[in-house]
C-alpha cells in the first residue's frame, strides 16, 4: 500500500570490482564506533571525515555560495583509520559550503555533500557550515517535551504540510511552510479554529509529519511555481527540506523553523512525529550513499542488480554495519536536536529487526517515551531472510515497535487491493472477525482467537504496537472510499459511516491514527494515488470544518471520551484479556462490546460499546442495570451523556454506533 516514485532501476556494481578489490565482502569492511560527524565546526578551525573505505583518494571543496560558482578551496584528506579520511581547517569557514569529491579507479566521481550533512544550500547539493548556536529559537533551550504516561495515551494526526496549510481558507499567513504551525488564532471564514488551534481543539497528542527532511522532487528554485510531492524521495536524510521554509537558500533559515515549529506544537501539548523513509534513496547511480562507498548501503540480487524491495528501484541495506549506524544515529540526532518525540517508518518490513530494536534501544536512553511505528510490510520482495525482517508478522519480537493494522482497515472500509470493494461499515457480509481483531490490539484474544472463524493471526505483543485506521495518506481517505463504496448515500449518510468508522479506530485497543481531514470528511477529489497531484486535489478546503460540522463534533467527541477513559487505553495484553469481552449478538453486520468491571483510574463501570452496520436497528443483551447513553444516532456527548436508559438491552440506530456505561 505505497505510492511509488518513478526511479529507473540502476545495476549494481559487482563486489569484484576493482576498487572493491580490497575487501572479500561488504562484512569486511571497516567500521567505527565514535559519533558520525562529517564536518565539526569552530571559528577558529573546521574538522572534516568522511567514511569512505575504498576511495583512493578523497577532497573537500568549498564554495561561497550553495548553487553555483566554482570551488573557493579545495582541501586534500588523509586516509586514517577504519575507512576514515580527514582534513582540518584553521580559520573561520562560517557560512561557507562544501562537499566531498572522491577519486575511484582512477576517476573523480560526481561531488556530494557526503552522508551526514546537517545543513545544506538550496536542494541541498551542497552541505553547509553553520555555527549552530544560531539556529536555535528563542528560548529552545526551555523546550520540553509534553507529558506521556504510556504509549496507550497517544492520538496520532498524519499530516503534510501543504495539504494542512496551503489553501487561503486556512487563514494562516506562512501557508504551506513550518511556521504555518506557530500562528495562532487563525480561522476560516466562518470564525472556526483552524491550523494548530484546530489541533487543539480536536485533542490530538502527536502530530506525524510527512516527509520533512530534505528530500529531491520538488525544486527549491522555483517555489513560486506549482510543485507538490508528498517527499518520499529522500536526498539528505538529516536536514528539513528547504520547501517548507522562508528562505531555502539560507541553511539556517529551514533548520531554525523547523526548531519553531516542533516548540510551538509542544507548547500546545502536542508531540512531533516525523517520517523517516531510510528503506530506498531518490535514486541510486547518483546517491550520496553510492558516491561515497559504491554498492554498500544497498542490497543486490544474485546477479548483481539491486534488489528492489521499496518499488522505488533500490533497497537499503539496514543488515549493514554502518547503514545500521546511519540510520541509529539519524533518528537519535532528530530527537536530540530537534526534540522530535517519534519516527514512521516507511516500509519497514524492508529494514532488519536487529536494526529496529537498536533504534529503540538507542532511543530509550533518550527518552523511552519516543514513539516508533511503521509499514510492516514492503513493496516488492527483500534480498534478506523473511524471518529476520521487521515485517508485520514479527512485530511481537520488537517490543516498543508498533506496526499499522491492515485486517482492521480493510475490515472496516474495503481491502487496498480492491478499491470498489465495501467491507463492515457499509453492511457488507463476513468482517467482523477483522473488526474485532482490531479493537483487540491485533493480540490473540482468548474470547477469539479460535472460536472465531477467519480471526485474522495475531501479531502484537502488547495492544500499543497496533495502529488503528481507516484511512492515511497513500490511498483514497475514507471521504473518497465511501463515495464509492457507499453508492447512493448523500452527505449525511456518508458523515454517519464515517462516524462508525471512527468510532472503531477510537473504541480500540490500538493506538488510534486519522488522516488529515478525515475528521471533517475531507476528499481528494477522487484521486487515490495524490502523491505529485496540485493543491487543488491535496489542500484542505477549511470551509468543510462549517459544512461537516457534524462530523468533526463527533470525532472529536470520541477523542475527548478515550482520553477521559483509560478503558479504551489498556496497555498491555493482560489488561485487554482481564477487561475486554465481545458480547454475543445474533444479527450480521454488528459489532458489540464491553469494558467490564472498572480497569485502574476509570470511574465509568460497564462500558459498552455497539458497532451496527445494519440499515435497520439493532439490540444487544447487556447485563441488567440503569446505562447513560454517551454516544447514539449519530451525536455525542462524552461527559454529560445523552440520555438514560433501563433493563438488559441496548439498542443502535441504524448504521450509527452506541456507546454507553452502566451507572
Amino acid at each position: 500500500m505505497k505510492k511509488r516514485i518513478l526511479v529507473v532501476p540502476m545495476i549494481a556494481a559487482l563486489i569484484s570490482c576493482g576498487h572493491q578489490s580490497e575487501y572479500a565482502s561488504y562484512d569486511d569492511y571497516p567500521t567505527f564506533e565514535q559519533e558520525w560527524l562529517e564536518m565539526n565546526y569552530s571559528p577558529k578551525r573546521t574538522e572534516f571525515m568522511l567514511w569512505a573505505p575504498t576511495a583512493e583518494a578523497v577532497r573537500v571543496q568549498l564554495y561561497a555560495e550553495g548553487i553555483g560558482g566554482e570551488p573557493v578551496g579545495t582541501v586534500d584528506m588523509k586516509r586514517g583509520k577504519n575507512g576514515c579520511w580527514k582534513a582540518t581547517v584553521k580559520e573561520d569557514l562560517k557560512g561557507r559550503f562544501y562537499t566531498f569529491s572522491i577519486m575511484t579507479d582512477g576517476a573523480w566521481q560526481q561531488e556530494s555533500p557526503g552522508v551526514m550533512a546537517k545543513a545544506v544550500g538550496v536542494n541541498g547539493k551542497r552541505a553547509a557550515i553553520v555555527d549552530w548556536t544560531e539556529t536555535h529559537p528563542e528560548g529552545w533551550e526551555l523546550d520540553k517535551r509534553p507529558a506521556l504516561a504510556s504509549f496507550a495515551d497517544i492520538v496520532l494526526y498524519e499530516m503534510h504540510h501543504r495539504d494542512f496549510s496551503a489553501s487561503a481558507s486556512s487563514g494562516i499567513t506562512h501557508r504551506g511552510k513550518y511556521l504555518a504551525l506557530t500562528e495562532e488564532g487563525t480561522t476560516n471564514e466562518y470564525g472556526q479554529p483552524t491550523g494548530i488551534d484546530h489541533l487543539k481543539e480536536l485533542g490530538v497528542t502527536h502530530v506525524h509529519l510527512l516527509p520533512s527532511y530534505d528530500y529531491a522532487s520538488v525544486d527549491e528554485t522555483r517555489l513560486d511555481e506549482p510543485q507538490y510531492n508528498w517527499g518520499y524521495d529522500p536526498q539528505n536524510y538529516n536536514v528539513p527540506d528547504g520547501s517548507y521554509s522562508t528562505d531555502p537558500y539560507n541553511p539556517t533559515v529551514r533548520i531554525k523553523e523547523f526548531k519553531q515549529m516542533v516548540q510551538a506544537l509542544h507548547k500546545a501539548g502536542i508531540r512531533v512525529i516525523m517520517d523517516v523513509v531510510y528503506n530506498h534513496t531518490f535514486n541510486t547511480d547518483d546517491s550520496n550513499f553510492e558516491l561515497t562507498v559504491p554498492g554498500y548501503f544497498y542490497r543486490h540480487n544474485e546477479d548483481g542488480s539491486l534488489s528492489n524491495a521499496s518499488g522505488c528501484g533500490n533497497e537499503t541495506a539496514s543488515d549493514r554495519a554502518m547503514m545500521r549506524k546511519f540510520m541509529v544515529e539519524s533518528v537519535c540526532y532528530w530527537a536530540r536536536e530537534y526534540h522530535v518525540d517519534g519516527f514512521r517508518f516507511d516500509l519497514m518490513g524492508i529494514h532488519d529487526m536487529e536494526t529496529m530494536k537498536a533504534i529503540r534501544a538507542a532511543l530509550d536512553k533518550i527518552d523511552p517515551t519516543i514513539f516508533i511505528y511503521g509499514e510492516g510490510w514492503a513493496a516488492g520482495t527483500p534480498a534478506y531472510p523473511a524471518d529476520k525482517l521487521a515485517m508485520k508478522a514479527n512485530t511481537w519480537q520488537m517490543p516498543g515497535v508498533a506496526a499499522f493494522s491492515d485486517e482492521f482497515r480493510d475490515g472496516l472500509r474495503g481491502s487496498w487491493n480492491d478499491d470498489k470493494s465495501g467491507a463492515f461499515v457499509v453492511g457488507l457480509d463476513g468482517y467482523e472477525p477483522q473488526v474485532m481483531f482490531g479493537i483487540a490490539g491485533a493480540l490473540p484474544h482468548p474470547q477469539l482467537k479460535e472460536a472465531v472463524e477467519g480471526y485474522p493471526t495475531s501479531w502484537t505483543l502488547a495492544p500499543t504496537q497496533m495502529i488503528s485506521y481507516v484511512s492515511c495518506h497513500d490511498d483514497y481517505c475514507i471521504g473518497d472510499r465511501l463515495k464509492i463504496t457507499a453508492e447512493g448515500a448523500d452527505v449525511a449518510q456518508r458523515i454517519r459511516l464515517l462516524q462508525l468508522a471512527e468510532t472503531a479506530v477510537f473504541t480500540s485497543q490500538g493506538v488510534p491514527l486519522i488522516f488529515t481531514g478525515d475528521e471533517m470528511m475531507r476528499d481528494k477529489k477522487g484521486v487515490k494515488n495524490s502523491y505529485n497531484s496540485p493543491d487543488s486535489i491535496n489542500v484542505i478546503d477549511w470551509r468543510i470544518k462549517k459544512e461537516h460540522e457534524a462530523a468533526f463534533d463527533y470525532v472529536k467527541g470520541l477523542i475527548a471520551l478515550r482520553k477521559a477513559h483509560p478503558a479504551f487505553r489498556l496497555a498491555t495484553a493482560e489488561k485487554v484479556y482481564e477487561h475486554l469481552e465481545f458480547l454475543d449478538v445474533e444479527a450480521e453486520h454488528l459489532v458489540a462490546f464491553r469494558i467490564k468491571g472498572l480497569p485502574e483510574g476509570e470511574t465509568w463501570q460497564d462500558i459498552t460499546v455497539i458497532l451496527n452496520a445494519r440499515k435497520e436497528a439493532a439490540e444487544v443483551v447487556v447485563p441488567e442495570g440503569t446505562y447513560r447513553l454517551v454516544a447514539f444516532d449519530g451525536k455525542i456527548a462524552p461527559e454529560e451523556g445523552l440520555a438514560d436508559v433501563e433493563g438488559n438491552v441496548l439498542k443502535a440506530a441504524p448504521q450509527s454506533a452506541t456507546i454507553a456505561y452502566r451507572k
